[in-house]
């Protein structure tokens, strides 16, 4: 799946796009018509620790799914909003099924 990414007020290292692009691919495996997705990193100018926002956007056929995390760190960030993406697809995909 293709994977577009964006960083707001930093800059993200090989090792968390790596990361991000693994965890994506395993969300695939529940629903395999993805089309795309696009990831948005930010960090926020606040005085809580939980200033690291993930937002994913999935792309998939007549369809769009968008989760927005805040955390403490963008792994935490990105797998809790996969987490989300999969309960979502699954829904999805069942949805499909019942009305075939």
């Amino acid at each position: 799946m293709k994977v577009n990414t964006q960083t707001v007020n930093f800059n993200a290292d090989s090792k968390l796009i790596d990361f991000l692009q693994n965890r994506l691919d395993k969300v695939e495996t529940f629903y395999s018509k993805v089309i795309s997705s696009d990831v948005y990193l930010k960090v926020e100018n606040t005085s809580s620790k939980a200033n690291k926002i993930a937002e994913i956007k999935i792309n998939v056929p007549k369809d769009k799914f968008v989760v927005k995390k805040q955390c403490k760190s963008f792994e935490e960030a990105v797998d809790s909003a996969c987490n989300s993406l999969e309960r979502r697809l699954i829904k999805q995909k069942e949805k499909l099924r019942l009305q075939a």
